[in-house]
């Protein structure tokens, strides 16, 4: 590999993590679609605030040295565990490696067009603040450095990118303090909700973490 000097060196990397949407996920760990890559939380309890067990490297390893085993006896074996038959994963040999603990939280499909997504979509309800009011407020706001403007609102955009969606996220405080919910009712709690939602999408893309952070 070459160095920040352009000095070609030797050098061994190991497989430390894996960056890709949830397909890519799937495909890297051999877990079935629908599953969680990093632990065994069934599929219907998805997002509850509960520890499950790990995916267990060593007993995937000891899986897919079967695969030189008559078929049946390989292919039972991985659909009791939960995993897909693949021949030989070329993370099975690496050194210090553990794919499982090796996955990346996916800003883009999880957060952006995930979570926010069904912020935005939230708070532009009509129980909520409604898409008038939003895209009022959207039309009003003043031309800024780095923050990208929408005059003609965010509630008729259609196909929404991540990039379209984290601009969003830099004016989505501005566009809903001072607004008031249907019948006067007070707006804090939401306020306070919002907030507390743009805190861990940031939180989240921090490339490392302190105790206070985490």
């Amino acid at each position: 590999m070459m160095s920040g000097d352009g000095i070609w060196r030797q050098c061994h990397p190991i497989f430390a993590m894996f960056i890709g949407d949830y397909p890519e996920q799937m495909l890297i760990t051999c877990t079935c679609n629908g599953c969680c890559p990093k632990c065994h939380v069934p599929y219907d309890r998805l997002g509850e605030y509960t520890v499950f067990e790990r995916q267990d490297f060593n007993k995937a390893i000891d899986i897919y040295r079967l695969a030189e085993c008559p078929g049946h006896i390989f292919h039972t074996t991985c659909n009791e565990a939960r995993l897909k038959p693949m021949y030989h994963p070329f993370w099975e040999s690496l050194p210090l490696a553990d794919v499982y603990i090796s996955i990346t939280p996916d800003i883009l499909h999880q957060m952006l067009q995930g979570v926010m997504k069904h912020l935005i979509t939230w708070l532009t309800d009509p129980g909520a603040f409604g898409p008038a009011q939003i895209d009022a407020q959207c039309k009003s706001l003043p031309p800024n450095h780095h923050i990208t403007l929408f005059p003609g609102g965010i509630t008729t955009l259609s196909r929404v990118t991540g990039t379209e969606h984290k601009n969003m996220c830099r004016i989505l405080i501005g566009l809903v303090i001072g607004l008031s919910l249907p019948g006067g009712q007070g707006s804090s709690h939401i306020i306070k909700a919002v907030r507390a939602l743009l805190d861990f999408l940031y939180l989240a893309q921090f490339p490392s973490h302190t105790s206070e952070t985490l």
